[in-house]
């Protein structure tokens, strides 16, 4: 099974993000992310054997929480960059608390045999990605005309345990963070 943790993202911001893909989807034919699969990963765990699923339940349910926090959805870029752009991202802004949450989720599951992450965390929101070289020059543009790019902040009370399948996420275990 395929599992990762993430935090959910509000109702308000989701539906935030919608209104911006419905502008900019007509502009660029890119593989565009559904607001209702939007998520904010905190540790991409991988395959992971069915019967040791209870086993990574009890993993995760060691993390420490920093409590409740705060989360801000904004800003648009490219990764890897403008020049070379791959995937369309809002920025994610959890602070301290966010970033000690990845780190212990991190270690929760590296010491059942979960490799660690080589890259530095970089919360993100993935909006589209370019599977092939497509013409950017009116997304680009109407990206620039944006009023404002602060898409919305919510509490996350919360973190989950998922396993994407076919295309599918579900949910197998939540953690409160209070």
């Amino acid at each position: 099974m395929r599992l990762f943790t993430a935090i959910d993202i509000s109702d308000e911001v989701r539906h935030n993000l919608g209104v911006l893909l419905d502008r900019l989807r007509p502009l660029a034919k890119l593989s565009w992310t559904m607001p209702d699969r939007m998520h904010i990963t905190t540790k991409f765990i991988g395959e992971w054997p069915d019967d040791r699923l209870e086993e990574m339940k009890r993993a995760l349910s060691s993390v420490g929480s920093p409590g409740a926090f705060e989360v801000g959805i904004r800003d648009l870029g490219w990764f890897p960059n403008p020049r070379h752009p791959r995937v369309l991202w809002s920025g994610v802004h959890g602070g301290a608390a966010l970033e000690a949450l990845a780190h212990a989720t991190e270690e929760a599951v590296c010491s059942i045999g979960v490799p660690r992450e080589d890259r530095k965390y970089s919360p993100h929101l993935t909006l589209a990605r370019l599977r092939e070289p497509v013409p950017l020059a009116d997304l680009r543009e109407s990206i620039d005309l944006l009023d404002s790019t602060d898409f919305g902040a919510f509490r996350a009370p919360a973190f989950f345990l998922y396993l994407s399948r076919s295309g599918r996420y579900t949910k197998l275990a939540d953690f409160l963070l209070v």
